[in-house]
């Protein structure tokens, strides 16, 4: 974030500048309230000036959320949810789907904008916003399969099912890397489970939260629905700590390093609420001696290089097998001489700017350590001379067992390795903390179901012969280990926006305890024959009171209330 002042004939000038007209189709101008309240957008908290990663000049203006305005939120909010988890849930992702539909008349603009304030090239900005749109589809599906299990019961006239049913208020905070995607993820499942949502975007990109917030707030209001279903505030830690803390919601889904997941999980779990981390990664891709070399260079390239290396699957280390490691790294090299390097916008650009001033010393540091243990660098590992945050895309040599190996660098850094065998390239695989994402390249079938399986990779994301980035909406996103052990989007994610009850229904008139056990008495009914009891008129229905063994009678209770031994 800059400090510039709003007023400086700098700041007037760049968001007069033609290139970001766009913005004014999202409903965004050079001064904007970066709270949304009840439905009506505020901010009583910090100034701050929003900047453009390829020249560090300002965009505009946001007025975060103050601690009042979060107060003010989150009343509205929980009086909100009351309502909305009532609705059905086909009646939900319809709405959703109106989202979707809404998301579509913006995607070019609101990619362009994600590609302005994050700076990933423009391809990959528009990807993002299309990858919300898949999750608005997905979501509608899953309306209408939020399925529960009937469950047979050992005890007769007694079923057992299932029942889910919303948490409430679902908190999702973000991170600059993928500023409304992982919302996306979150927010489309959260709102047809029956929940609100509370979105604390990052603090660097509060463009896309509000431009975003305002395309959700417009479906809202056309369905008459109150706008604290969805609450969005731009702000600092502040509001993260505060939705860590809030009793009122009982999910927290954070995005952002292991460090800081750790301390939002510790305060969530003082108060018993529940958290959906996604943390650090440290991915690897194995090319084993049968690989398509080509095929695996390509994959490399984009896992490694795409988003200027700062996707949480960004490929951080790569194994060749000692037979092909020179061959596939001169092939790597020559490759990564030709990426562009540039303005995230202009065509033809591969790779954009890191995020922040901040990142770029980042790497400075992250190099002079890579040396300090022993790194060689093969290509890069330099600044850009310009006004952006501009760094060479870079490769390097070294072992495995280096501490800055263990480390996440967010940047355009590649770790290159060899081994010898299979055994040895899954060991390396999973010596780190983290354990996101994985992939290996190979043709033998064998080795193929070795790393899938529980002797092969660690990691939350397996893959064979595609890149560690660009996880589909269809499958779990999620790792383990310090990568914090959430998964979000697809397969049954959904399950953990909702609180499963199980339910025993007894609809007999007997009481038969599980597991066969007699506590102290249990009872049957039987028809009594005339016979056997001449001082009845007709056979009339009793029910036998057995007592504890050892008493030696029956207790004979008749319909008309009578009692017999």
């Amino acid at each position: 974030m800059s400090e510039l002042s709003i007023t400086s004939p700098a700041y007037e000038m760049s968001f007069g500048r033609r290139d970001y007209e766009f913005l004014k189709e999202l409903g965004l101008g050079h001064r904007n309230l970066g709270c949304y309240v009840s439905g009506v957008w505020q901010g009583s908290g910090p100034v701050v000036v929003t900047s453009n990663p390829a020249d560090n000049q300002p965009i505009a203006e946001v007025m975060e959320a103050s601690m009042a305005d979060y107060d003010q939120a989150m009343q509205a909010c929980a009086h909100a949810t009351k309502m909305w988890m009532q609705i059905p849930a086909p009646k939900r992702g319809e709405v959703v789907r109106q989202i979707g539909d809404a998301l579509r008349t913006k995607l070019h603009h609101l990619g362009r904008l994600v590609s302005l304030e994050m700076g990933k090239i423009l391809a990959e900005g528009i990807g993002e916003v299309q990858e919300i749109i898949d999750m608005c589809d997905f979501a509608v599906g899953l309306s209408r399969q939020l399925n529960g299990s009937v469950i047979p019961s050992e005890r007769p006239n007694h079923t057992m099912l299932e029942m889910w049913n919303p948490l409430g208020i679902v908190g999702v905070i973000t991170a600059f890397n993928f500023p409304c995607a992982v919302l996306g993820w979150n927010a489309c499942i959260a709102l047809v489970c029956g929940n609100s949502v509370v979105w604390k975007g990052a603090p660097t990109t509060p463009l896309v939260t509000i431009a975003l917030t305002k395309i959700i707030a417009g479906v809202l209001e056309k369905n008459n629905l109150p706008g604290a279903i969805f609450t969005a505030f731009c702000g600092g830690s502040q509001i993260g700590e505060a939705i860590a803390k809030d009793t009122r919601i009982p999910l927290v889904s954070f995005t952002g390093s292991s460090k800081v997941g750790l301390m939002i999980q510790k305060t969530v779990n003082e108060r018993y609420g529940k958290c959906l981390l996604e943390l650090s990664g440290n991915n690897a891709i194995i090319v084993m001696d049968d690989a398509d070399i080509e095929l695996a260079v390509r994959a490399v390239l984009f896992a490694a290089v795409g988003t200027a290396g700062q996707r949480c699957t960004t490929c951080r280390r790569l194994l060749l097998h000692e037979s092909i490691y020179q061959k596939v790294l001169s092939r790597l090299i020559d490759v990564y001489k030709q990426v562009k390097v540039g303005n995230p916008l202009e065509k033809g650009i591969l790779c954009g700017p890191l995020h922040t001033p901040a990142s770029l010393e980042n790497f400075v540091k992250g190099i002079e350590k890579i040396k300090s243990q022993g790194g060689k660098i093969v290509t890069g590992g330099n600044i850009i001379d310009s006004e952006g945050n501009f760094v060479q895309p870079t490769i390097v040599e070294i072992s495995p067992n280096a501490d800055i190996v263990k480390e996440e660098l967010f940047a355009p850094v590649l770790y290159v390795m060899k081994f010898q065998n299979l055994k040895e390239a899954i060991e390396i695989n999973n010596s780190v903390p983290q354990g996101l994402s994985s992939s290996i390249f190979t043709r033998r079938p064998e080795i193929i179901f070795k790393w899938i399986g529980p002797h092969g990779s660690d990691c939350g994301i397996v893959n064979v012969n595609i890149p560690t980035n660009g996880a589909e909406i269809g499958g779990a996103f999620g790792g383990e280990k310090a990568t914090g052990g959430g998964r979000e989007a697809g397969s049954d994610s959904w399950k953990q926006y909702m609180r499963r009850s199980t339910c025993t229904i007894n609809y007999g008139s007997e009481l038969p305890l599980a597991q066969g056990i007699n506590f102290g008495s249990k009872t049957r009914t039987r028809c009594i024959n005339v016979k056997q009891k001449p001082r009845m008129k007709e056979c009339r229905t009793r029910r036998v009171e057995e007592r504890l063994p050892g008493f030696g009678f029956e207790m004979y209770l008749f319909d008309d209330g009578t009692k017999s031994t």
